[in-house]
């Protein structure tokens, strides 16, 4: 079987520990699923085939996001998503930035796609800078950008992306924008939707796994003002790719608890400093977040993730990212006796 490179492998980290681990590998939203939306998934109608167009659930997403319905289109999980974009439209050649999220490039690597780097500076917190628009040339046909970056938590202004895609848009690519942990950042905010009529060829990826903690329900959505793109993408899903339960869960979260994510933002704010100065102190080099996660650089410590596992504790390594290296973690956001537990072990093993 193919490695598991992600965070959230708790089953493993079970059984290696040899009982519960406290997860700092997965960057959901530390309150976890609201129970309005976990209840709404527990009372959903399993004897059926669920609803193949997810019609409520657009719906429910079109008037939370200030979209038409028609430009909205239902995943199992933003993975879902990026792969049928790859199938979908089959690029050639393709622009990332590195760091970033790695099932971008796992997508296009399964249709043969060349991907180009635009590599981020870790001297400048790893923030995205104009110098990205001379890389958007004729030839480049998909560029994916992440903001809030993941893993370095940095968002993409939207002055900067309103120019990037402008640029796209000149030279024939196909902008997707990944907005997923956009929810939780220190901004929030409606993000591209509302230029999605000024660059019908940008492609929004958003979903409720990180905003509100369903990550095991799967359920991720796109928006686009292009049908004709909309309608290519449902012709690479598999049928009743959205289950009943997470087709109920998503609409609850969006009309019942709307604010959820709000509310894990002050969490956030008030938690997120005490977590950067802790790691600080104990001589890491912490990247700014602007979201609920921390990347963070160990003095030459390319076992932290071991050791920590030992004491119960799961941390993401970032070895895997482009542009980092083994002596790179990132750890999310808990509540303040969470944290308090991970500062704790951290002192004992750095």
């Amino acid at each position: 079987m193919a490695e598991y490179t992600h965070g959230g492998d708790v089953l493993t980290a079970r059984s290696r520990y040899g009982g519960a681990v406290l997860d700092f590998s997965t960057n959901l939203n530390p309150l976890g699923m609201p129970t309005q939306a976990a209840q709404a998934a527990a009372g959903a109608d399993g004897s059926a085939y669920p609803d193949a167009l997810c019609r409520q659930l657009r719906q429910a997403i079109a008037a939370h996001d200030g979209v038409e319905a028609e430009q909205v289109i239902c995943g199992n999980g933003a993975a879902d998503l990026i792969f049928r974009l790859a199938f979908a439209l089959q690029p050639q050649k393709a622009l990332l930035t590195a760091p970033t999220f790695s099932e971008y490039e796992g997508a296009l690597t399964c249709v043969g796609c060349q991907v180009e780097r635009y590599a981020l500076d870790s001297a400048r917190d790893f923030d995205l800078d104009e110098g990205v628009l001379e890389t958007i040339i004729p030839g480049i046909e998909l560029v994916f950008l992440c903001t809030p970056n993941n893993p370095t938590g940095r968002l993409i202004s939207t002055d900067l992306l309103v120019e990037i895609a402008r640029k796209c848009e000149a030279v024939g690519a196909r902008l997707v924008v990944d907005e997923c942990f956009l929810p939780l950042t220190d901004e929030g905010g409606k993000g591209l939707a509302p230029y999605l009529a000024e660059f019908p060829h940008m492609f929004l990826l958003r979903a409720f796994t990180k905003s509100y903690a369903m990550a095991g329900l799967r359920l991720g959505y796109g928006l686009s003002a292009d049908c004709d793109l909309l309608e290519r993408l449902s012709g690479f899903a598999q049928p009743w790719s959205v289950s009943a339960p997470a087709q109920a869960a998503g609409t609850a979260a969006f009309t019942l608890c709307p604010n959820w994510p709000e509310r894990a933002r002050a969490l956030v704010a008030r938690e997120r400093p005490i977590l950067a100065v802790g790691l600080t102190e104990l001589g890491c080099a912490v990247v700014p977040s602007q979201a609920n996660y921390l990347l963070f650089q160990t003095k030459n410590d390319p076992d932290l993730k071991e050791k920590l596992l030992q004491k119960g504790i799961l941390i993401r390594s970032c070895a895997n990212y482009h542009n980092l290296g083994p002596d790179w973690y990132r750890v999310c956001v808990k509540g303040g006796e969470e944290n308090r537990r991970l500062l704790a072990a951290l002192k004992e093993v750095l």
